[in-house]
């Protein structure tokens, strides 16, 4: 199978330009494609993380990958997608950025190999040579306006309204695919499904400048159970950066995918062949409450953004909470679990009643609350379960001798830090 096929077994090809020539290239020869990434923000997020590995996919199979940093676009921003404008970034915001973006790319498409067929460039070394009158003539004479204002990127903003700052944006991504062809022999340009109007001005341009045809395609948008897209703008980032997104709240972000999506993430972020989806497909179905598929997805996943030993131990956190074995965990992973959890102090007490911590932790609203959840049994600390309420906790009793985990029912966790 070679990698177009593949991608589209996996349902990876969303919109496409002269995919049927593109298929019979791919049968003859290895070709050179880009994908681009605007350091728009401090880390990539989970939508890049589909991108770069597709273009790993290609990579895998012997093709040659240019990466573009947007150093120049980024100055810009791009509308696409975006129902405002971009506030604009500084050159020395941009900088940081880029060199974060770039550390990430690095990791995930070379990992201390290949570098041979990864070209990582910046569009800021020719834009930046560019004078405006030249650019006016050699490439915006090629675009008329009402072709631009047919681009959904702009359609879509032109009630809010677009600044000719991010009107401009999408000719300078089709000169980028036009200098990649002409100095890189480029010619495919992958991106995301907002990416569509400027891939296709790419190719529009070299077929008026070049008289040849290249090629495009984007990739499915990635959004949540919900319908929700991920993305710095909209809030739900998931991001690449570990500061940001640890790689347990990664793994537990793709555990607790829902068994409808769960085939489908496989496909799109994880290596495995089509046989082992399939059989995976078939546990899920026969078997969900063991999230076989789930876990297989979120420990792959983890390895491929950040590595084989972060899984692993995302892996050991997340069956420590779920079959009730917290006292496995070492200090350190205890609190990368429990990172976001506010903790409630007590200070000064070598012991206190079940149910007045119930309601300092706020696991219980009342005395009475207390008293109904404790003979519900479905109050436990430290995993073990409470059903007296009449007991008495003392700090003995604490986690590394300071911590106790409260948990209400299933899901519900609520954590003291006693000093």
């Amino acid at each position: 199978m070679n990698v177009l096929s593949d991608l589209k077994e996996r349902g990876l090809v969303y919109q496409a330009a002269n995919l049927k020539d593109l298929e019979k290239k791919l049968s003859k020869e290895k070709i050179v494609l880009y994908c681009g990434f605007d350091p728009t923000g401090r880390s990539l997020h989970l939508g890049h993380l589909l991108q770069l590995l597709t273009l790993k996919r290609f990579l895998n199979n012997g093709h040659r990958v240019i990466v573009l940093l947007g150093g120049a676009t980024g100055l810009i921003g791009d509308p696409s997608g975006k129902s405002e404008e971009r506030p604009l970034l500084t050159k020395k915001e941009l900088l940081k950025n880029k060199k974060k973006i770039k550390e990430q790319i690095e990791k995930i498409l070379i990992n201390g190999k290949g570098k041979k067929k990864v070209l990582i460039l910046d569009n800021y070394w020719w834009h930046s040579k560019f004078k405006f009158l030249d650019f006016l003539r050699e490439v915006g004479k090629h675009f008329t306006i009402s072709y631009l204002l047919a681009k959904e990127s702009v359609k879509n903003r032109l009630e809010a309204g677009i600044s000719f700052t991010e009107f401009s944006y999408n000719l300078l991504q089709a000169y980028d695919f036009y200098y990649l062809f002409k100095n890189f022999h480029c010619e495919l340009q992958i991106g995301g499904s907002d990416q569509w109007g400027n891939i296709t001005s790419g190719i529009d341009l070299i077929k008026k400048l070049e008289n040849k045809e290249v090629y495009g395609f984007t990739l499915p948008l990635i959004t949540s159970s919900t319908g929700e897209k991920f993305g710095k703008s909209s809030g739900k980032a998931l991001w690449l950066d570990k500061r940001l997104t640890t790689p347990y709240e990664l793994y537990q972000y793709f555990f607790n995918i829902p068994d409808s999506e769960v085939i489908k993430f496989l496909k799109y972020f994880t290596f495995l062949k089509e046989l082992e989806i399939d059989k995976l497909e078939k546990e899920t179905r026969n078997q969900p409450e063991k999230r076989i598929a789930q876990k297989i997805l979120a420990f792959e996943a983890v390895k491929l953004i950040h590595s084989e030993k972060e899984a692993k131990e995302a892996k050991k956190i997340s069956e420590a909470l779920f079959y009730g074995k917290i006292k496995n965990l070492t200090e350190k992973e205890f609190k990368i679990a429990f990172k976001g959890l506010k903790a409630s102090i007590i200070k000064g007490k070598k012991k206190i009643s079940l149910v007045d911590i119930l309601i300092l932790s706020g696991a219980s609203f009342s005395k009475r609350q207390a008293r109904q959840d404790i003979e519900n049994g479905i109050i436990f600390i430290n995993d073990l379960q409470f059903t007296n309420i009449e007991s008495i906790i003392e700090k003995k009793f604490c986690l590394f001798k300071k911590y106790l985990l409260i948990k209400r029912g299933k899901k519900n966790y609520f954590l003291v830090k006693w000093l």
